[in-house]
């Protein structure tokens, strides 16, 4: 058991329970315990043990006796442990006692885990540490007097602007002094942000330093990027130079609505209403930016790496999280790898040090709608990594698809069952943390809804507690239920439920749904339509696109519909196919004023011309 105290306190916490066998399968049985008061006491005894354990972590009410079917069984509730908590191991070494959980296991940490954990507990930022054989000829004297002018268009009045450039360096913490031993030189966080590649990448500097974004947004599954910022020798590479670099990339080509905002007129005196480039979304994505850089574990494997796809934005670095999930959910906690570097960032207008960096990434995808950002957390090696997707958060197609499997019972559920089982469908599985993030229902709240949606057949649950995740149905995976329409014509339309007695109108199903009584994708006429393209992985344009007519022809299917019969890649499908036909006019957009319409849809009303192509 101790073990295992360990292993939660040091990963994301758990629950232990003593007094039941878990016999094959998912099958728990009760055998209570014989004596539960006393091996609660000897419990509380051993956790007080320093000599035995490093932390005590619970409260009186996470240790707790419960009757169970006549039986005593000891529940323990083990909480996430903080910075500065960790390691919590065993016996006097951490570097023997020290364990994690991995999947359904504990097992026991190496020497470089458990010294990064004792450097984060440390009170002093990661970046803070003194390069004392470094001087101003490190320093890329270009980048830091880009950060200059942009510090100075923030305040031209400030007195730091006064300073000479080691001066400065000095004021903004890229220069310091260790009172305790009396080195003074350049910091961690001033090589990193302005620093010459070749002088980062000094083993005397004891950093890892790797940066690439690369840009996955290719049709052509051979190609692996279609542009990509790496220390390829043609730029100098620092933090600041890699910021300014790849954000014009991230946001280029954002298909996302004006904001506006009154500001006051300087010659009427009056207010006037200008349009707003820089939107919340912009700023959700240096936000997500900023936390990579300061965040990062700069002497873990592997390195910053963000992504962009077609459909999503990824942002990865090496190291642990500093706060639980719950913590990150409910905001105002700022806890920083890298103090420093954030300091920095903050100066000249990004990032900031309230802990509501979540807030607004949150915010800035909750304004258009799209599914809110995921963050994980893995080991071994260790790495967070925020995934941004840029989907709708409620899309039609799911909704469709979902309608056409259960017909009219969709009228019966609320908005908040659509969604988790609509998240169900497109990430793979739905928990109750994850639901926190989507909806403004209290945890409790959640937690009945899901065990509602079990109880009805749609949802199924894997695991326990707080690590319970929920996936769809065997009743959802195997297709429809038969008709509650007449004469078995399939499902009919419904409406979403958001509250009692309120509802929310949502489109009708495509008209192959409607004509089958199941989804496009799940539809025997439309499957043997595109079965040329699901059968064989490279076939030639022409042959795809009489398919694509095929299937459109006298029917509306959206790009996802399409993208799923055919079984390729949807923003390919789009590019590739789609988008050209609707130009040379062999397919119709049921919204062509709109060609981003969430809800878009094309249709071929050409007669028959299987070799159109060929």
């Amino acid at each position: 058991m101790w073990e295992t105290y360990s292993a939660f306190a040091n990963t994301d916490g758990g629950v232990i329970v003593l007094g039941v066998k878990q016999r094959s399968g998912n099958r728990f049985e009760i055998q209570g315990l014989e004596n539960a008061e006393k091996i609660r006491q000897d419990f509380w005894n051993n956790v007080n043990n320093k000599a035995h354990v490093s932390h005590n972590l619970l409260r009186n009410d996470c240790v707790r006796v419960v009757p169970v079917e006549g039986s005593d069984v000891l529940i323990i509730e083990v909480p996430r442990a903080d910075r500065h908590q960790r390691p919590v191991f065993l016996g006097p070494n951490p570097l023997v006692g020290t364990y994690r959980r991995y999947h359904e296991g504990d097992y026991r940490c190496d020497d470089a885990e458990v010294r990064r954990m004792l450097s984060d507990a440390e009170e002093h930022s990661a970046d803070s540490r003194v390069l004392s054989k470094f001087s101003m000829d490190d320093i890329h004297i270009e980048s830091l007097q880009a950060y200059r002018n942009r510090f100075r268009s923030r305040d031209e009045t400030h007195p730091w602007l006064n300073e000479d450039v080691s001066g400065f360096l000095r004021k903004i913490g890229g220069i310091r002094k260790d009172r305790d031993s009396g080195d003074e030189g350049l910091t961690v966080a001033g090589l990193l942000m302005f620093g010459k590649e070749e002088a980062i990448k000094d083993p005397a500097a004891g950093i890892r330093f790797q940066l690439d974004y690369r840009d996955r947004r290719s049709e052509d599954p051979s190609v692996r990027w279609v542009d990509r910022v790496w220390q390829d020798g043609t730029w100098n590479a620092n933090l600041f130079q890699f910021f300014f670099r790849v954000y014009p990339r991230l946001t280029e080509g954002l298909k996302i609505p004006f904001g506006y905002q009154k500001e006051p007129d300087p010659q009427l005196g009056n207010a006037v209403i200008v349009r707003r480039d820089d939107t919340l979304v912009h700023e959700a994505i240096r936000e997500a930016m900023v936390n990579c850089l300061i965040h990062a574990d700069y002497r873990g494997q592997g390195g910053i790496v963000m992504e962009h796809h077609f459909d999503r934005l990824e942002f990865s670095d090496p190291g642990n999280l500093l706060v639980s999930f719950e913590q990150l959910i409910r905001g105002s906690v700022s806890e920083c790898r890298n103090e420093t570097l954030q300091t920095m960032f903050t100066l000249i207008g990004l990032g900031e040090k309230a802990g509501s960096g979540i807030d607004k990434i949150r915010e800035g995808w909750k304004s258009v709608r799209w599914r809110l950002p995921t963050l994980s957390e893995q080991f071994q090696p260790d790495r967070v990594t925020v995934t941004m997707p840029m989907v709708s958060l409620l899309p039609d197609a799911a909704v469709q698809k979902l309608r056409g499997i259960i017909g009219d019972e969709l009228q019966s559920l609320n908005a908040e069952e659509v969604q988790a089982l609509v998240t169900a469908d497109i990430e793979g599985s739905v928990s109750n943390f994850r639901l926190q993030s989507l909806t403004e229902r209290h945890p409790s709240d959640l937690t009945k809804l899901q065990k509602n949606l079990v109880g009805r057949d749609l949802l199924e649950r894997d695991g326990h507690g707080r690590g319970a995740t929920y996936s769809w149905s065997e009743r959802l995976r195997h297709g429809p239920t038969p008709s509650n329409g007449p004469e078995g014509s399939g499902a009919t339309p419904g409406a979403v439920r958001s509250g009692p007695g309120a509802s929310e109108s949502t489109p009708g199903a495509t008209e192959a749904s409607v004509e089958s009584g199941c989804p496009p994708g799940q539809d025997p006429a439309l499957l043997k339509i595109a079965s040329p393209a699901r059968e064989n992985k490279r076939l030639p344009p022409a042959k795809m696109q009489n398919v694509i007519l095929s299937l459109c022809r006298d029917r509306e299917l959206t790009g996802r519909d399409i993208a799923e019969l055919l079984q390729r890649n949807q923003d390919r499908v789009l590019k590739s196919y789609i988008r050209p036909m609707v130009e040379k006019g062999l397919l119709k957009r049921t919204y062509p004023d709109d060609p981003n319409h969430p809800q878009q849809a094309y249709r071929s009303d050409a007669p028959d011309q299987r070799e159109l192509f060929e």
